[in-house]
């Protein structure tokens, strides 16, 4: 029995070992194996399988060869057909007929290039994991109820300091403005109190009091200048409090807007002027005199940077700084504009006027699509990232939602009550904040989904530090776009004016006296014994190309001599007729 036990255990143990199985791997092209098979068999096939792979694997290794396994899933993932559609900017710009080789070449890289941008945009749209949440109320609940206490309340303690109130009774009512960023926000009431605050962590940057009647504040393209509309001039100061200029050309200003990618402050003045000041240069590069009268409602188009303009007689106006007179003129009221917005899109405007109607217009049609009955009229608007339509009527503010579309205007999202007159509204780039400037103060309101949750860092970047402001300041100085560009169809920039070059063309031949695209340039012929140098060939080329100028301008003259003397001759037939009376006819 002794003998026989370890007989038994190597049995036990090899059986196990033809048993036991290799792991499969998925992308593994397996040979389905016959499970009528007994197990004995299944056992010594496996093995054997196992031992030819390890023969294999060697003699490869040996002749060099790569032992990479296969990817199953060979090539880029595929993306979406709607996730591209979102990320894209126009149609394809088609070669046209007869181009050279070089703008084809230009054309086909440009394209390729932004279809790589297009897919990148798509791809990486999976790491934006924010979104926009907005208020839900319980069952047969209205949204617009309930008040800033309890969201406030509700939400976390980062989001609930967000509320706050500033009671200054003493120098209101107070415009306000936001920094792009959404981190900075400057106030100004109308007695003259300027004050800068980082609302965020509550510091207060400055605070002063220009005594004088502050009509309007505006930041600059940073959060270190920012520009007042005082009673009589346009003042500009910085972070610290510290008065920088006094623009004298820039009087009674009653409205500013500042263009970020074209360093251009444009001002509205109660005299009827529009006025564009360059902050990077200090030169006023327009005065357009509208001949509107009062200009004190204005908007500007972040889209195409065109300037909004609301009149008394119930019109708006659109203005470029290229032209006197106004691009486009539309009738949107019966009375006077109180205000109005336009999107981020420059899709969509929406104006209020004094016939207590608050009307959605289509920018690209200059249509209405709907209007809608205020009872009290709307004093103030503002538009969000996230679409929301803030409207105040009083000291009510009211906040509507899917307001931009076909859609006519619904009961309102949310509502406020304030203690004084509201004067003005802005939403808080990036961040689910309504800043409003009444007469007893300030006033942040929070309004879920209103703000952006996912920022460009490149562009505008809450978070930078002071070295990568400065670096995005001198990045931004030398990608400054011109103001001859703006006007309405952005897309022109990368048109061809093919009229202007004929007219261009038209008049250079008109100078020269000859047509210089007419011909063919003259390719001199190789000669030997080194007269085919480079200066020798460069001379045979200005002397062929000033023979026939000579050629093209003889013709010309003789074609202007013969005009000459033909004019001359009429002119003679003229005078000698306007001599002759009509009794010369009797006369033999």
């Amino acid at each position: 029995m002794a003998a026989l036990v370890p007989e038994v255990l190597t049995s036990t143990h090899v059986e196990k070992m033809n048993k036991k199985k290799p792991p499969k791997r998925y992308w593994e092209e397996t040979e389905n194996t016959d499970q009528r098979r007994p197990e004995e068999e299944q056992g010594t096939a496996v093995q054997n399988q196992n031992k030819s792979t390890v023969k294999e694997r060697s003699l490869k290794r040996k002749n060099g060869e790569n032992l990479e396994k296969k990817d199953p899933f060979p090539g880029e993932a595929p993306i979406p057909h709607k996730q591209l559609q979102k990320f894209q900017r126009g149609e394809k710009y088609k070669v046209p007929a007869g181009a050279r080789r070089r703008l084809k070449e230009a054309i086909i890289s440009s394209e390729a290039m932004s279809e790589l941008a297009q897919k990148q945009a798509a791809r990486y749209d999976l790491l934006l994991p924010e979104d926009a949440g907005f208020l839900e109320g319980d069952e047969d609940e209205d949204t617009n109820t309930i008040s800033q206490d309890d969201i406030a309340d509700a939400v976390d303690i980062t989001s609930g300091s967000k509320y706050f109130n500033l009671h200054l009774s003493q120098f209101g009512p107070y415009r306000l403005d936001y920094g792009r960023t959404g981190r900075h926000l400057l106030v100004g009431g109308k007695k003259g109190h300027v004050a800068c605050i980082d609302w965020q962590s509550k510091d207060l940057m400055c605070e002063m009091n220009v005594m004088e009647t502050v009509n309007d504040v505006k930041w600059l393209h940073t959060e270190a200048m920012f520009a007042v509309a005082q009673k009589r001039w346009l003042y500009i100061y910085d972070s610290k409090g510290l008065e920088l200029h006094c623009v004298k050309k820039f009087n009674d200003v009653l409205r500013m807007q500042f263009l970020p990618y074209h360093f251009l402050l444009a001002t509205a003045s109660a005299t009827g002027f529009l006025q564009y000041l360059d902050v990077s240069v200090g030169k006023e590069i327009a005065a357009v005199c509208t001949k509107m009268g009062r200009l004190d409602v204005m908007s500007q188009n972040p889209h195409n940077a065109v300037i909004h303009l609301g009149h008394p007689n119930g019109t708006v106006s659109l203005w470029s700084p290229n032209q006197k007179e106004p691009l486009v003129k539309m009738l949107c009221h019966r009375g006077a504009v109180r205000s109005l917005t336009v999107d981020k899109t420059g899709t969509y405007m929406v104006t209020s006027g004094l016939d207590r109607k608050l009307k959605v217009y289509d920018i690209r049609a200059f249509k209405p699509l709907h209007s809608c009955f205020l009872p009290a009229g709307a004093s103030c608007l503002s538009l969000s990232q996230g679409g929301l339509l803030s409207a105040a009527t009083g000291d009510i503010v009211q906040v509507y939602q899917n307001v931009l579309g076909s859609s006519p205007v619904s009961k309102p999202y949310m509502a406020h009550r304030l203690r004084g007159q509201i004067w003005g509204l802005a939403y808080c780039p990036f961040e689910d904040v309504l800043g409003i400037g009444h007469g007893e103060g300030f006033t942040s309101m929070i309004v879920p989904g209103a703000g952006e949750p996912n920022f460009d860092a490149l562009d505008t970047n809450p978070f930078r530090s002071s070295k990568q402001r400065q670096e995005w300041e001198v990045k931004a100085l030398l990608e400054k776009v011109q103001p001859e560009l703006i006007g309405l169809d952005p897309g022109q920039l990368s048109k061809v004016d093919q009229a202007s070059f004929e007219q261009r063309h038209k008049e250079q031949v008109e100078a020269l006296g000859f047509d210089p695209l007419a011909k063919d340039k003259f390719k001199p012929k190789t000669k030997k014994k080194g007269r085919s140098s480079a200066g020798a060939i460069e001379k045979r080329k200005r002397k062929v190309a000033h023979e026939d100028q000579r050629d093209e301008i003889r013709q010309t003259v003789q074609e202007r001599t013969e005009r000459d003397k033909e004019q001359k001759e009429k002119s003679n037939e003229k005078k000698k007729l306007g001599n002759k009376s009509t009794l010369d006819r009797f006369r033999k």
